[in-house]
C-alpha cells in the first residue's frame, strides 16, 4: 500500500531524516515512534507530499507519489492533526463536509455522511452540526477533525500527534472509542507519537525513530522481547511491565492457561485480548461470584489474575531464555 524506499531530507545543513525505508500493508496501522525532533512528523508530512524528500522514492499502490499530484494525492489521505486544524469560521457541517465538497458530491450525500460520521464519533448531529469549533471542548473537537480525515472514505490515514493536545483522562477515552471505531477497521494507518502507551495500544507494527533514524521496527511484542539494541530497551524500560501486559494475548498465553474449567463461567473473555484488558475486567467485576472464561475452538478455561499472572511469568521467560 505505502512504501518508503531510502528516504531523506535535509534542511539547509541538517539532516531530520536519513535514508530511511519501510512499507505499510493495506488495513495495517504504523505507528511512527520517537522523541521530538527524531524525524516522525517529517516522514509522515513527506507521505502527502507536504515536504517533498531530498532523495529516495515514496510509492502508494505501487505508483511513485510525484506522479501524481499533490492535490488528487491529499484527497485519498485523511489527515489528523494534534490541534485539529479545524476552520473556526466554519459549522462543524461545513468543516466535515470540506473535501466532499471539492469532490463534487451532492448535498444529500455530504448530509447523510456527516451526520453518519458525528454519529461514529459519539456526537449527536442536532447538537453539534450548526455549532463552531470555539464552542466545542478539546476532545469534541478532535472526533471533530477525526470525522473530517474520514469525511471522503479515503484509504489513507494519517495522524500526527492527535491526541497530543488533549488532558490524560480525555486521551484515554478518545484512544478506546479510535479502537473501537468501525470506519478505521480497513484503513491503512500511519500515526505519529512519542507517547509509548499510546504506540503499544493503537500500532499492529512499531518504528521506533532517533535522530532521523530507524532503530527498529517490528510488532509490540518484538520490539519489548526482540529489542535491536540497548537504544530500543532503555526507551522502553521505565514502561516495561505494563508494555508487556498490553502486547501479549490470552491467546498468547494460551497453553501456559490451566486453571481448572468450571461449568458456572458468566463472562467471555475474547482470545485476541491483552492479558492487561482481561486483568481490568477481573477487576472491574461486581461480584466475589463472577467467573471469567476464555475459548479457543471447543475448549473452555477458567480464567483468574492469578492465572493470568502465572501465564505472563511463564510466557516472558520462554520469550527471554529462547
Amino acid at each position: 500500500m505505502i512504501e518508503l524506499k531510502n528516504i531523506c531530507k535535509k534542511f539547509e545543513n541538517a539532516t531530520a531524516v536519513n535514508d530511511i525505508s519501510f512499507t505499510v500493508e493495506k488495513g495495517e496501522t504504523l505507528v511512527l515512534l520517537g522523541t521530538s525532533g527524531c524525524g516522525k512528523t517529517t516522514t509522515l508530512r513527506m507521505i502527502n507530499r507536504l515536504l517533498e524528500p531530498s532523495s529516495g522514492t515514496i510509492y502508494f499502490n505501487g505508483r511513485d507519489i510525484i506522479e501524481e499530484s499533490a492535490e488528487d494525492l491529499r484527497r485519498s489521505m485523511g489527515y489528523v492533526l494534534q490541534h485539529t486544524g479545524l476552520f473556526p469560521h466554519y459549522t462543524i457541517a461545513e468543516n466535515i463536509a470540506t473535501v466532499p465538497k471539492l469532490l463534487k458530491w451532492n448535498k444529500k450525500k455530504i448530509a447523510d455522511r456527516t451526520e453518519e460520521l458525528l454519529e461514529k464519533v459519539k456526537l449527536n448531529p442536532a447538537t453539534f452540526l450548526h455549532l463552531h469549533p470555539h464552542q466545542l471542548s478539546g476532545g469534541q473537537q478532535q472526533r471533530v477533525g477525526l470525522a473530517r480525515a474520514l469525511a471522503a472514505n479515503p484509504p489513507i490515514l494519517l495522524m500526527d500527534e492527535p491526541f497530543g493536545a488533549l488532558d490524560p483522562v480525555t486521551r484515554v477515552a478518545i484512544r478506546k472509542d479510535f479502537n473501537q471505531l468501525d470506519e478505521l477497521n480497513a484503513k491503512t494507518i500511519i500515526l505519529v507519537t512519542h507517547d509509548v502507551q499510546e504506540a503499544f495500544e493503537l500500532g499492529d507494527k512499531i518504528c521506533l525513530m532517533h535522530k532521523g533514524q530507524i532503530i527498529q521496527i517490528g510488532t509490540p511484542a518484538e520490539l519489548l522481547f526482540n529489542p535491536a539494541n540497548s537504544f530500543v530497551t532503555e526507551f522502553l524500560k521505565d514502561q516495561q511491565f505494563l508494555l508487556e501486559l498490553q502486547a501479549i494475548t490470552l491467546n498468547d498465553v494460551w497453553n501456559e492457561l490451566h486453571e481448572e474449567q468450571k461449568t458456572f463461567t458468566t463472562h467471555q473473555l475474547m482470545a485476541e485480548e491483552s492479558l492487561w484488558s482481561a486483568l481490568q475486567k477481573l477487576s472491574q467485576s461486581s461480584s466475589s461470584a463472577d467467573n471469567f472464561f476464555v475459548q479457543k475452538n471447543e475448549v473452555v478455561k477458567t480464567i483468574y489474575t492469578s492465572t493470568i499472572m502465572q501465564a505472563y511469568q511463564q510466557y516472558k521467560f520462554a520469550k527471554t531464555h529462547g
